[in-house]
């Protein structure tokens, strides 16, 4: 597939069945996460894999956080939160690594890892692997940070979900770029 191709055509796949990726396809998922734009070389990221009857385990973390969050939490939501990894065979957690750094401060290490699951996102369309980035509310729970095994410094800032998709991805709508760029033109002074 063409970089222009993925770039101009990917869209979120949010109905994925079994199977999940190959080792060999993951291992261009990751791949290309680390050429995400990194001032510093700090590699400010870090990847967890969650599959099998793990994602039942993370449901009942994320189920947990969701009862911390809110003593009076309805069954409904519980069970939203228990099912959520469940909508894909494989779910990828992506976390920054936030340093203290004299000359790239952390907002641009948050970007950074950001854009390292966007490569994630791009890699998987570019191999016909059905992804949608659905995070929510919990996933930003210190429950949830020291449960996935969190250090100081990491947040989650995306669950990805990876899979087969059930259907047809949709068409990329087209968008009107006039709305989202224009020239500059200077104040006169």
């Amino acid at each position: 597939m063409q970089a222009l191709d993925a770039l101009l055509n990917r869209v979120s796949v949010p109905r994925l069945v079994d199977p999940a990726p190959t080792a060999e396809q993951r291992e261009v998922l990751f791949s290309a996460a680390m050429r995400a734009p990194d001032h510093g070389h700090l590699q400010p990221w870090r990847f967890l894999t969650v599959e099998g009857a793990a994602r039942e385990q993370m449901g009942e973390l994320l189920a947990e956080a969701a009862k911390l969050q809110d003593g009076d939490v309805s069954e409904a939501a519980l069970d939203k939160a228990r099912n959520g990894p469940l909508r894909a065979p494989l779910v990828v957690v992506v976390i920054a690594r936030l340093q203290d750094h004299v000359k790239y401060p952390k907002s641009e290490q948050l970007l950074a890892a950001g854009c390292a699951a966007h490569g994630i996102l791009l890699a998987a369309y570019a191999q016909g692997i059905g992804a949608v980035w659905r995070t929510g509310d919990l996933a930003y729970s210190a429950h949830v940070a020291k449960g996935l095994g969190l250090a100081e410094g990491e947040e989650v800032i995306a669950f990805l979900y990876l899979g087969t998709p059930q259907k047809d991805p949709r068409v990329a709508e087209k968008v009107d770029l006039t709305e989202f760029v224009s020239a500059w033109l200077p104040l006169e002074a």
